[in-house]
Formats: structure tokens, C-alpha cells, sequence
């Protein structure tokens, strides 16, 4: 009788975004809570064909509602819309705070008026973007308009906002006027935020805005980019206040504007994608770039799904990550009923797990393989202690056969080889944990 454990790496198949036309609107929004406030909005959507009020294209589509920087005007921004709205999002700049006199309060609560007012938009028959809009909502903003979102986010964490979905950041700044503050407002948001800044940013210093800010939020899942060289105007297109302000201030600007804006594409584009698109393979490229980007320092409390394995005991399968929903396939198909951590399988051949991570994601094991020769034959030819280790393996035998072990650690890397019929001491001289099973282990036997 034997157990066969096959380790498959399978390929991340990413789901492509369609490629859109560039629609374009304006919209002027009253808030009559505000003394029925005007705010005149630019949005750019998915559409048919480009140009002012073309057809929308055929779909619901996130919204990013983004925030300008302080003296400086959405258009900007262009490099933005540019980018996401071909990529299946619609963007919105408000245009108000503009000016050099400016109120941080009422920009944030601008932004958060918009997450609402977009939503019911969007049931309105005669608007462009009729019935074309997805409940999921980001905030986004550059400077004072990354400030004024940690203020619109505050609110909408607080009230329990359902379509707010995630907090991006651009070198944000700290917003103080009325007495509110972007820092203070941080320790109320507890929805996933990411966090850019530049090393060489002498107009908002990172030690006195963008890691401040970092540092205060209450989200599980939060990630703060350093981009090394960075500026601060650099995230946005050419302005001369901005770029006026940046010389004055910043010494140690390494890098060229075309770099930063794509380092921040290469980490932003996958951020959105998972957080309003809901695209799992998205998130393990962020967790994967985030550490490995050239050209950032990055660091994130976000924790990735457990390591998916499927191991065999007493003639059961079991699921290595404990889940609230569990689906088993053999060969392919679904084992009718196999919403549990384990099963008892019956057939020769390949079985694999499907299980749900609290990010809401889905995750399919590697196959496992399984071949119906009696579990009780196994168990008297050898066993293995401790289990699960990262130290000594000590593996016995008393089958009168010589045993030959290929043996391999969770990820499928080859360990070592041993021929014996006597007891094993294995030492581990890398670090990390493995997880052995005696029938997790590649084995064949070979006579005398």
C-alpha cells in the first residue's frame, strides 16, 4: 500500500481588464446639508467610443473619487484617468478648494458627499452613467486631497459607509484647518489603506505627515510604500506651484516623474484590482511586489492566506488551513457534501481542497494523490516524529524490505534521498517548517 503527495505549482491565470474608451462628463452635485454647497465635479468613464458624454460601455464600474493637491487643479491628474478608466474604473475630481485660501474640513467632506451622490447618480435615467456604476468606492487623493480623504474616511468608517471600500494615499498632508487633523481622523479608519510617499519629499516631510498617518490608522490591513528618490509632485503631472514648491524644499530627488508614477502603477494597479474588482491573484502579486519592488522600501500589516496543503491520517484527508467552507474535488469534480475539514476518501486518484480565506477569497490545494492499498500495511512499515518540525526528523521502519525515501519539504523543493531499513535521523539545516506525514512522504520500496 502507498500514499503518493504530488506538489503542482500552478500558473496565476490574471484576469485581463478590458480596455475602454475614455468618456468624459461634468457634473455640478448640490449638498443641501452644506447650505446647498455646489460641488462641480469632472468624472471619466468607460465608454463606447471617447469623447463628452459618449455612451457608457456595458457594465457596472468601481469608483476612485480623488482629491487634488492644495493650489493645484484636477486636471493634474490626467495621468489617472488615463490610466484606470481604460481599465474598467470611473474616476471622479471634484474642483473645489482650488484656491489658495482653502478649507481642508470642506474638501473631505466633499469627497465623502461623493461617495453617496455617485451611487444615486447612477439610478437617474438621464445621466450618462446610468445604472453603470459598481457599489465599490475608493478615496484617493494627492497632498491636501490625501489629507482631506483621511478626513472623508473618518466619517465614513464611523457611520458605517458599505461602499467605501478602501483609503489611498499620495504623499498626503496633514489638514488642519477648523481644527481637524489627517493624522487624528487616521485612528478611525479601519478600512484597508496604502500609503505612498517619496524619500526626497521636503514639501511634506514623511516624518511629519505620510508616516504619521500611517502609523495612526486602525486598519488589519494597511501598507506604506517608500519610494526611494521619490518626490513629492512627482505623482501628479507637471504644475508649476507644485513644482515650484518641490525645488524649494527637496534636496534628494533621484528620480525621473515617468519612474515614480510607474512604481506607483506597478503596486496602485493591483491594490484596485483586489479591493474593488475583487480579484484575488491580484492581492499575491501586491503581497509579493510590495516586498520585492526595485526602487521602494515597503512594508504592510496585510496577512496572506495560510499555505493550502493537503495531508493524510488514518485513511483521512485533511486540509492544512481551517476555513468556514470547505469544497473537495476528485479528479476534477466536486465531492457532493464535502464541506468539512477532512474526508475519507474511497477511489484511486487525485483529490484537491477548496477553501474560502477571511479576505473572501478562494484557493484550490495542489492535488493530492491517493491510492486505495490499505491504510493498515502503511502504518507497520514505518512512522515519523516529530510532526509537523523544523529540526529532527526521526523516521522507523521494521519492514524487511529496504526503503528508499525522496523527501520533500511543503513547497516541493527536494530535501534529500535516503536508502535504508534501519531507523533515520534526518537534520534539518534550513530554516523553516516542514510538514511530514507518512503518507505525505514520496516513497518506493525495493526488495532485498
Amino acid at each position: 500500500m502507498k500514499y503518493i503527495f504530488l506538489l503542482i505549482t500552478f500558473s496565476n491565470i490574471l484576469k485581463v481588464d478590458a480596455q475602454y474608451q475614455i468618456g468624459h462628463t461634468t457634473i455640478d452635485f448640490v449638498d443641501i446639508s452644506r447650505s446647498n454647497r455646489i460641488v462641480s465635479t469632472e468624472v471619466y468613464y468607460p465608454a463606447v467610443t471617447s469623447g463628452s458624454n459618449t455612451a457608457v460601455a456595458l457594465g457596472q464600474f468601481p469608483i476612485i473619487i480623488f482629491g487634488h493637491g492644495f493650489a493645484m487643479s484636477w486636471s493634474d491628474y490626467q495621468n489617472y484617468w488615463e490610466r484606470y478608466t481604460p481599465k474598467g474604473y470611473i474616476l471622479v475630481f471634484p474642483k473645489t478648494e482650488s484656491s489658495l485660501a482653502v478649507d481642508h474640513q470642506q474638501f473631505g467632506w466633499d469627497l465623502q458627499f461623493l461617495v453617496n451622490e455617485m451611487q444615486i447618480e447612477a439610478q437617474s435615467s438621464s445621466s450618462v452613467i446610468y445604472n453603470s456604476v459598481a457599489a465599490e468606492t475608493a478615496l484617493m487623493g494627492h497632498s491636501m486631497g490625501g489629507g482631506a480623504a483621511f478626513l472623508a474616511a473618518d466619517s465614513l468608517s464611523v457611520n458605517g459607509n458599505l461602499n467605501f471600500k478602501t483609503l489611498i494615499g499620495l504623499a498626503p498632508a496633514e489638514s488642519t484647518t477648523n481644527g481637524v487633523s489627517s493624522i487624528a481622523s487616521a485612528s478611525s479608519v479601519i478600512k484597508p489603506s496604502l500609503i505612498f510617499s517619496g524619500s526626497g519629499d521636503g514639501v511634506t516631510p514623511p516624518s511629519d505627515h505620510h508616516i504619521p498617518m500611517y502609523n495612526g490608522l486602525a486598519s488589519d490591513c494597511k501598507a506604506f510604500v517608500n519610494i526611494s528618490g521619490g518626490g513629492h509632485c512627482y505623482f501628479a503631472q507637471s504644475d508649476f506651484i507644485c513644482d515650484f514648491g518641490e525645488a524649494s524644499t527637496s534636496s534628494n530627488v533621484t528620480i525621473t516623474r515617468s519612474q515614480q508614477q510607474q512604481i506607483t502603477y506597478n503596486l496602485l494597479d493591483n491594490w484596485l484590482a483586489f479591493y474593488l474588482k475583487n480579484q484575488c491573484d491580484n492581492r499575491n502579486l501586491f503581497m509579493s511586489d510590495i516586498f520585492n519592488l526595485p526602487g521602494i522600501i515597503g512594508q504592510t500589516t496585510c496577512i496572506e492566506g495560510a499555505i493550502l496543503l493537503i495531508s493524510a491520517n488514518a485513511g483521512d484527508l485533511i486540509s492544512s488551513v481551517t476555513s468556514t467552507n470547505y469544497q473537495w474535488f476528485y479528479e476534477g469534480s466536486p465531492i457532493v457534501g464535502s464541506n468539512s475539514i477532512s474526508i475519507t476518501p474511497t477511489l484511486t486518484g487525485n483529490y484537491t481542497v477548496q477553501i474560502t480565506y477571511p479576505d473572501g477569497c478562494t484557493r484550490v490545494s495542489p492535488a493530492y494523490y491517493y491510492e486505495n492499498v490499505g491504510i493498515e500495511e502503511l502504518s507497520r512499515i514505518y512512522s515519523i516524529a516529530p510532526n509537523p518540525t523544523n529540526g529532527i526528523v526521526l523516521i522507523k521502519t521494521n519492514s524487511p524490505k529496504k526503503i528508499v525515501i525522496e523527501l520533500f519539504d511543503v513547497f516541493g523543493k527536494f530535501i534529500s534521498l535516503i536508502e535504508t531499513s534501519e531507523k533515520i535521523d534526518i537534520s534539518f539545516l534550513e530554516n523553516g517548517m516542514y510538514y511530514l506525514s507518512i503518507e505525505g512522504i514520496k516513497y518506493r520500496i525495493i526488495k532485498m
